[in-house]
């Protein structure tokens, strides 16, 4: 399948702005979107934090790059993903993230289009993406496979008893 860029409508009356250089406000803005959503424990919005930290501290050294949505006057929505190491041409998405006020309108499948082509210019060919199986993920389950996800592997009580890892992946 051969993979093309795609251009990215405007979801709000300003132009959005994508930008994948991080900036020293950005770990600020991760913590409060990610919060926003109501899914993820304080451990895991400490990580998500620490990964945008990391990449400030480390700039290219980090093995983390990020994808930012803002418009004029707000940060919007972000990706965090990364090559997994010893492979030729997999990444993982860490994080994709969406202001709660901005969900329900596109901005979430379009940041992951702007992703899904700068990890195939990259030399990127698959993405996976691992998720709960808890059934408040319902939505989250539906976004990737909307977005042409598929299911790869369940992992049975990963995270917990009753909580199963499930890993998504997208050939590009």
């Amino acid at each position: 399948m051969h993979y093309h860029k795609l251009e990215v409508p405007t979801m709000t009356a300003n132009k959005l702005i994508y930008r994948q250089q991080i900036m020293s406000a950005d770990p600020h803005a991760i913590s409060r979107i990610v919060k926003s959503s109501g899914f993820f424990s304080a451990e895991e919005i400490t990580l998500a934090i620490e990964l945008a930290e990391e990449k400030l501290d480390q700039g290219n050294a980090s093995s983390y790059q990020f994808l930012f949505a803002e418009d004029q006057d707000k940060f919007l929505g972000y990706t965090c993903f990364g090559l997994i190491p010893a492979t030729s041409g997999s990444y993982d998405l860490y994080w994709i993230a969406v202001d709660e006020q901005c969900r329900g309108i596109g901005l979430g499948k379009d940041i992951m289009k702007k992703t899904e082509n700068i990890i195939y210019n990259l030399g990127g060919s698959r993405i996976y993406v691992e998720t709960s199986s808890r059934a408040q993920y319902k939505p989250t389950h539906g976004f990737y496979e909307s977005c042409g996800y598929r299911q790869e592997a369940f992992l049975k009580d990963f995270y917990a008893s009753g909580d199963s890892k499930i890993i998504y992946v997208k050939t590009l």
